[in-house]
């Protein structure tokens, strides 16, 4: 039988989430990216509420809400890896940082998504 989860911190996808977000703030700390104020934030905020979305969610105690809530972070998890390609295109990271930064927001999303499903299997258990 499966440990029940009682805190956020204890998600794989929360603790990932966690990581690509201290390695975004890395990346948009250095050079030109770090001058480009409006991309930096965006590219922040899309990180930060991947992992915020899977805490709250969580906490909020309701399956059916913390679905909505997982969605939300899969969403951010989409909305960084398009950012990415903006930061790559326009020269801030580099070919091998880019790769890196879309393996983590790539293996998040899938994360978050398996994480969503079994949050929907649960509650359609519960209805019946």
């Amino acid at each position: 039988m499966a440990k029940r989860i009682e805190r956020f911190e204890d998600f794989i996808a929360w603790q990932k989430a966690r990581r690509l977000t201290h390695d975004i703030y890395l990346a948009t700390s250095q050079g030109r990216f770090a001058a480009d104020f409006g991309l930096k934030d965006q590219i922040r905020r899309a990180s930060v509420s991947s992992m915020s979305n899977v805490a709250e969610g969580f906490e909020r105690g309701k399956p059916g809400e913390f679905h909505q809530f997982l969605s939300i972070a899969k969403g951010s998890c989409a909305e960084l890896r398009s950012q990415l390609y903006v930061a790559f295109d326009a020269g801030y990271i580099g070919q091998q940082e880019f790769e890196s930064l879309m393996q983590q927001a790539t293996e998040v999303g899938q994360i978050i998504g398996g994480l969503r499903l079994s949050v929907e299997r649960r509650r359609e258990a519960l209805r019946r």
